[in-house]
């Protein structure tokens, strides 16, 4: 069984930073992508940002150059740093990878952590 569990959502006021992490556990054999997606009421789940294992990212146009994604391969853990937070970043999110395990590979998400950020 395979779990992703997510850390670091809180409050925090239009312009200031958080920093959420993702830690994969379970009978992991290799994880191709890990990222970040967001959801608001009413609106569908959207990507946030991703990184490959090759090392390659992908960003939402609207985070692009404040938010940064990194990955600790070793710890199967992936981190947001998100900068420059803006009312409308204001979300849900949820940690999302691609993981093989010794049988199969799957997509697995996190259970989200909430993100306010008041103006």
């Amino acid at each position: 069984q395979v779990q992703l569990v997510e850390s670091g959502g809180g409050l925090v006021q239009a312009g200031g930073s958080l920093r959420l992490s993702c830690a994969a556990s379970g009978r992991i054999f290799r994880i191709s992508a890990m990222g970040w997606y967001r959801q608001t009421p009413g609106k569908q789940r959207e990507l946030v940002a991703v990184k490959t294992s090759s090392g390659s990212t992908n960003f939402a146009d609207s985070v692009k150059g404040r938010f940064t994604i990194s990955r600790d391969n070793a710890k199967n853990t992936v981190f947001l740093e998100m900068n420059s937070l803006e009312p409308e970043d204001t979300a849900v999110y949820y940690c999302n990878a691609r993981i093989s395990t010794f049988s199969f590979e799957d997509t697995y998400w996190g259970q989200g952590t909430q993100v306010t950020v008041s103006s």
